[in-house]
């Protein structure tokens, strides 16, 4: 894989605003992650090839100048906050990696779970394809599903809330 290759998923990848990324071929191995909200650090991008290892910065775009007419009236001295929104109670299960979420193991077959189902911790919630390998999802804690916040199907992310337990 060639430099310009590399910068342009490196570019793709920040653009979509994934948080982690990682793609193998061959002897290649490469990672990025970007810290979610953690300040001004810009994100790398970690390739590997065979023993030689090497760091990108992930380009970011500037922000968009605010323009600002001369005559426009001063904007309040506080703002007020939006009321937060009442978080339901329960466990959360997150997905670990990138790929599309199965709620059963195969089209015809029952889902693995459903809200109102008690389930154990250990117990296959559903599943996530990732590079065509099926990776099982299980619960963490033991339960009854209140939510299930994800579609089968759906495309999910790393750290994205897929079930609810409580």
């Amino acid at each position: 894989m060639q430099y310009e290759e590399i910068l342009k998923l490196v570019k793709g990848v920040a653009e979509a605003g994934l948080t982690n990324f990682e793609y193998t071929e061959g002897n290649i191995h490469i990672s990025m992650s970007c810290p979610e909200n953690k300040g001004p650090a810009a994100p790398v991008a970690a390739v590997q090839e065979g023993d030689m290892h090497m760091e990108i910065p992930v380009p970011q775009p500037a922000p968009a100048p605010q323009v600002v007419p001369a005559e426009a009236p001063a904007a309040p001295a506080v703002e007020a906050a939006p009321a937060p929104a009442a978080v339901p109670a329960g466990n959360v299960v997150t997905c670990p990696l990138v790929g599309t979420f199965y709620a059963a193991p195969s089209e015809d077959a029952p889902a693995y779970v459903k809200v109102g189902d008690t389930v154990k911790k250990g117990q296959v919630l559903g599943i996530v394809e990732a590079m065509k390998l099926m990776n099982e999802i299980e619960s963490e804690y033991d339960g009854v599903v209140t939510e299930i916040m994800v579609q089968n199907e759906e495309s999910v992310e790393y750290g994205q809330p897929l079930f609810r337990i409580g």
